[in-house]
């Protein structure tokens, strides 16, 4: 079993469903709404226990009914919470997720995930030591972020970092990392791309190996040479919120199996997650993506 360690970030995702997306000072009306549990760091840890992997999540949430709510679900999913702190007096971290067309536009408020700190992590030291991979994203200060990718380079345990929600990093940071995992959009932030630059230019001058994903087209992957393409798998999709997540989560779980096996897997728990409303309902069993697999 995959010993993996997520640092990051635990929301409550307030989604609302919608005809469409609404402009500037327009109000229009909404067809349903629900309130479900998120936030990058919580989404890559459920994904890889459903998927197999033995789970530990480092990370904050708030002394409220939100945070207490989050915490008994990810008990509830069998990941050790033993590294997740609750924070008097801060509100846990929200997500106002609008969904139209299968898409979605997403506007977070950190909360206690601001409160996730290098310290945090050195404290989890021990349990980064004994992980075979660490997943990072970007949803919690940039500061812990370098400090879980430095903590990996010394112990040796790989970090696929997921730049997410995007911005340009310093080279020497992804260096640290074992992978990078944007999406085309993501990439080109990360790099300071120029404009119309392709991606698989981009994937070759990246200072690090990159795994891009590319939603239904399925994903690109490069460690040396050429850039490989791992085409989707077709699926009705109903709500992509937490494919990205999904994807992450398998690419950590089935990283021993070879990185064209575990690219192929996540790619396919990817296409399967988005035929649910919800980052997390939608999330695949292991034995979901090894039927899709046989197909």
């Amino acid at each position: 079993m995959t010993r993996i360690a997520v640092v990051g970030s635990i929301n409550m995702d307030l989604v609302t469903q919608a005809p469409r997306f609404v402009g500037p000072g327009e109000t229009i009306l909404g067809e349903h709404f629900f309130t479900l549990p998120g936030g990058k760091g919580a989404n890559q840890a459920v994904a890889a226990a459903r998927l197999g992997g033995e789970v530990a999540l480092v990370g904050a949430i708030g002394d409220d009914a939100f945070g207490r709510q989050l915490r008994d679900g990810l008990a509830a999913e069998n990941i050790d919470l033993d590294h997740l702190v609750m924070l008097d007096g801060c509100a846990s971290g929200t997500a106002s997720i609008t969904v139209a067309g299968g898409e979605n536009q997403i506007i977070v408020v950190p909360a206690a995930n601001a409160r996730v700190t290098p310290a945090q992590v050195e404290r989890a030291h021990a349990l980064i030591a004994r992980a075979d991979v660490v997943l990072v994203q970007m949803e919690i200060p940039l500061e812990t972020v370098e400090a879980t990718l430095r903590l990996g380079q010394r112990l040796g345990v790989p970090v696929i970092l997921n730049p997410a929600p995007a911005q340009q990093l310093p080279t020497d940071w992804l260096r640290l990392a074992r992978y990078v995992t944007p999406n085309q959009h993501e990439l080109a932030i990360l790099l300071g791309a120029g404009p119309g630059e392709d991606f698989r230019s981009l994937m070759q001058r990246a200072p690090c190996p990159v795994v891009l994903t590319r939603g239904g087209d399925g994903a690109w992957y490069r460690e040396q040479g050429e850039p490989i393409h791992q085409p989707g798998f077709k699926v009705e999709v109903v709500d992509s919120t937490g494919a990205g997540d999904t994807f992450n989560a398998a690419l950590a779980v089935f990283l021993h199996e070879g990185l064209p096996q575990a690219v192929r897997k996540a790619c396919a728990a990817a296409a399967l997650s988005v035929g649910k409303l919800g980052a997390q309902a939608g999330m695949p069993r292991l034995h979901e993506v090894e039927h899709l697999l046989a197909q």
